[in-house]
């Protein structure tokens, strides 16, 4: 078994194992146990932020980070203080831009050069989605009135809506002999040869449902009255193509990888009643 398999059958346990937990405390919470100390909150607001994103092509394809927007609504259901880690449930459905940057260089590591406008190469594929997280969240800190950390794990699906393409140079006739082969390694292509994979510049997404596992770290401010406050870090690891990975497709793995920064505002809409929450 191929390494990427492994990671990737090590990744879907991690995904069911987190889901079965998530359902265990959606069930604990919801039948009101007592194992721990007893909340009924319920937190709803808005989060805003950057995804930088790239894709696993295989064969490779060389990358920088592509920024983008995300941005969407966020739902926090806290059940439980365990010992010292506060216990939450945490959902988000965002519109989201991800993609992959193409990095077009020589065999001398430099940008190869349009023949006509005399600028770098430039090739971008923004790609946007409705990307719904669902995450078991642990907390220490304040809850009320200070500070908090925080980390959370889950299931990521996403649904593909539009993409678009940010060339400046024509896809239809690539300018393919200066360009590293992505298949014979860091030697430029020869008259005659084909850049290999010059019509993916053609190819739209195939499959449209996307899905991973994602985690993030971060601090959250509370104020009494004023609601809560958080910037978060997060990666997201696809396990999902999106292309076929067939013998007679081009790409035998085309995941995403993404990281993201955001900020979130939550006010309350259901607070407990408990003089000892700080």
């Amino acid at each position: 078994m191929s390494i990427y398999n492994k990671v990737r059958v090590y990744l879907s346990h991690v995904m069911r194992i987190t889901t079965i937990c998530l359902l265990s405390l959606l069930c604990l919470t919801t039948a009101r146990a007592q194992i721990g100390e007893y909340r009924n909150e319920f937190a709803v607001g808005v989060n805003g932020g950057i995804a930088m994103s790239s894709l696993g092509f295989v064969p490779e394809i060389p990358q920088n980070q592509l920024m983008g927007k995300t941005f969407g609504i966020t739902l926090r259901y806290t059940g439980e203080k365990y010992f010292k880690s506060i216990c939450a449930l945490v959902a988000e459905v965002n519109y989201s831009q991800i993609g992959w940057d193409e990095r077009i260089w020589d065999a001398d590591d430099q940008p190869v050069i349009n023949n006509y406008t005399g600028e770098e190469e430039v090739y971008r594929r923004l790609v946007n989605y409705i990307q719904v997280p669902l995450f078991a969240r642990l907390g220490w800190g304040r809850e009320r009135s200070g500070l908090q950390a925080f980390f959370q794990i889950g299931p990521q699906l996403g649904y593909y809506l539009s993409e678009e393409t940010d060339a400046n140079f024509d896809i239809d006739h690539p300018n393919i002999y200066q360009r590293i082969s992505h298949i014979s390694g860091p030697t430029v292509i020869q008259a005659g040869e084909v850049y290999e994979f010059s019509n993916m510049y053609h190819m739209p997404v195939e499959n449209k449902l996307d899905y991973g596992i994602a985690a993030g770290l971060g601090l959250e401010f509370s104020h009494r009255r004023l609601g809560h406050f958080m910037v978060e870090g997060r990666y997201y690891f696809g396990l999902g193509n999106i292309y076929g990975n067939s013998k007679r497709d081009y790409f035998a793995k085309s995941n995403y990888y993404n990281i993201v920064i955001k900020a979130t505002y939550l006010f309350d809409i259901v607070k407990s009643r408990n003089s000892k929450i700080k």
